[in-house]
């Protein structure tokens, strides 16, 4: 795990971590996860169980991935875009020309859904609390995958689905027997943002970034 500090476009500096993929010699990338951590003023960080679950499973599927720690002044999700994007431009520096995936999980996977990048080719979102004013700010139209808890207190797949319905192209699969929290079910998130991510992989690189 290699620590990393990332700037903002406006000047704030955030903590992060990289892993690297498992790759036999001769190997590619499959492409690179930027991981968004749930709400900060609720305890949320990148250490956040689910958010350490995916970062350390996406290097055996390929992936590189980067976690990182929101702002420290909250900013109602409109500064933490910044951070996102701080955190694309560092994982495509360190490794150029690779289809960026963004997954958050709660109030991390609304940011992701309301950023905009052309090195975004795809979005996962854990948990995304949508239908309590929370929704992104511009439909999605990237492909978008919503892993959703089937006892979530805040949103759940049916309220979910009522939600997305007019997003162009959104997959929701239900989580069994979770709740926001995810708690005892996070093993099974991996096997099927795996598949899905198989499935969406793009033929050929993102447009560079301007």
């Amino acid at each position: 795990m290699e620590h990393q500090n990332l700037l903002t476009s406006d000047g704030q500096q955030l903590e992060a971590d990289l892993l690297v993929a498992e790759l036999r010699s001769g190997e590619s990338a499959n492409g690179a996860l930027v991981i968004c951590h749930p709400h900060p003023l609720y305890g949320g960080n990148r250490f956040s169980v689910v958010v350490d679950t995916v970062f350390r499973a996406a290097p055996a599927l390929g992936y590189h991935s980067l976690r990182f720690d929101f702002r420290s002044a909250h900013d109602h999700g409109r500064g933490e875009i910044l951070d996102v994007l701080a955190a694309i431009d560092a994982i495509a520096d360190r490794h150029p020309g690779l289809p960026v995936h963004l997954i958050g999980y709660s109030f991390g996977a609304i940011v992701a859904l309301a950023t905009d990048d052309p090195r975004v080719v795809s979005i996962i979102a854990i948990a995304p609390p949508l239908g309590m004013g929370a929704e992104p700010t511009l439909t999605p139209v990237l492909p978008v995958l919503i892993l959703s808890p089937a006892h979530d207190q805040f949103c759940t797949p049916a309220q979910a689905g009522v939600a997305t319905a007019l997003w162009p192209n959104c997959e929701i699969h239900p989580v069994p027997m979770a709740d926001h929290s995810v708690s005892g079910q996070t093993a099974s998130l991996m096997p099927t943002i795996g598949e899905w991510l198989s499935r969406e992989r793009p033929t050929s690189p993102p447009p560079p970034h301007r």
